[in-house]
Formats: C-alpha cells, structure tokens, sequence
C-alpha cells in the first residue's frame, strides 16, 4: 500500500528553521520523483521544490536559497529544510510522489500525495 506521511511543521517566529519530513511507503520495483508543495488558506496548491531519482532538484523562486530538499532512499524519507522563513511561508505542506518508471508494476506519472503538514510563521 503506497503511503506518504509528512511530520515536522509547526509554529515558529519569522526567521526562524523548520525541516520537514516525508516517510514513503513506495513500490520498491520503481522509481519515483518526490516534491513538496503548499498551499495558504483560499488559494491554489503551488509547487515548492523537487527531487528526481538522479538527485536533480529543482525550487520554485520563492524558495530558492532558503529551502533545501533531500532524500534519504535507505529510510524511504524526503527532507525540506526550511531556513528565512516568513509569514508568507504559511501554508499546509504537502508531499507528493510521481512515478518515472514505466514497467507492468510501475504506471509512469502516476501520483501520490500525503495529508500534510501545517506550517505557520508568525512576524
């Protein structure tokens, strides 16, 4: 049963770090992309940052130098450490993972997501 389940958020000051995690329960015949997303009250879920299988990662702008993602494959765990952080950083983190491997087990670009992790930043 594939589970994704994220821990770590919570309430911090302006400035200050949080790192959140990502447990997965994944097929181990594939291979997966992992990414974190968020999305504030009353508005669209936007992407965060990524990781491939290779460990190109990739930010949103919004992010970049502040966020860092990584990924642990001998604990089936993705981090996001959080550092700056603002009140704009509000939001519900969510973790997503998406197939790249394409075989009878493995449906490529399939997606699953996790429940999320509630991150408040106060000024």
């Amino acid at each position: 049963q594939v589970q994704l389940v994220e821990s770590g958020g919570g309430s911090v000051q302006a400035g200050g770090s949080l790192r959140l995690s990502c447990a997965a329960s994944l097929y181990t015949q594939c291979t997966y992309s992992m990414s974190w997303y968020r999305q504030a009250p009353g508005k669209e879920r936007d992407f965060v940052s990524r990781i491939d299988p290779d460990g190109s990662t990739f930010y949103a702008d919004f992010v970049k130098g502040r966020f860092t993602i990584s990924r642990d494959d001998a604990k089936s765990t993705v981090y996001l450490q959080m550092n700056s952080l603002k009140p704009e950083d509000t939001a519900m983190y969510y973790c997503k993972a998406q197939t790249r491997t394409a075989s009878a087990r493995c449906r490529l670009g399939e997606e699953y997501w996790g429940k999320g992790t509630l991150v408040t930043i106060s000024s």
